[in-house]
């Protein structure tokens, strides 16, 4: 019980601190950032893979895997579509 409890404390100071972090990044950084971001997102992507090949006879950690997956996966692909319609917003418009 102990366990769960340091987890959540841990849940939710992770979410007040990204909170107060990314609320006072600037828009010029949020391109750069967000491309970072999407990388750490293929690295939860090949996590979660290996986490549903892993699972033998369970079925448990296949369908949390495949979940992870596809979440990962919206995160990555709607980063991408973020980043490539800001680096738009910089490129010179043509006459």
């Amino acid at each position: 019980m102990e366990v769960l409890i340091f987890l959540l404390f841990i849940l939710v100071l992770s979410i007040f601190l990204g909170f107060e972090i990314i609320s006072k990044v600037p828009s010029l950084l949020h391109t750069p950032l967000m491309s970072g971001s999407n990388a750490i997102s293929g690295i939860t992507v090949l996590g979660s893979m290996i986490a549903a090949g892993l699972s033998e006879n369970d079925e448990t950690p296949a369908i949390l895997g495949g979940i992870a997956v596809c979440f990962a996966m919206i995160n990555v692909v709607g980063g991408y579509f973020v980043t490539d319609r800001m680096l738009n917003m910089f490129k010179k418009k043509d006459k």
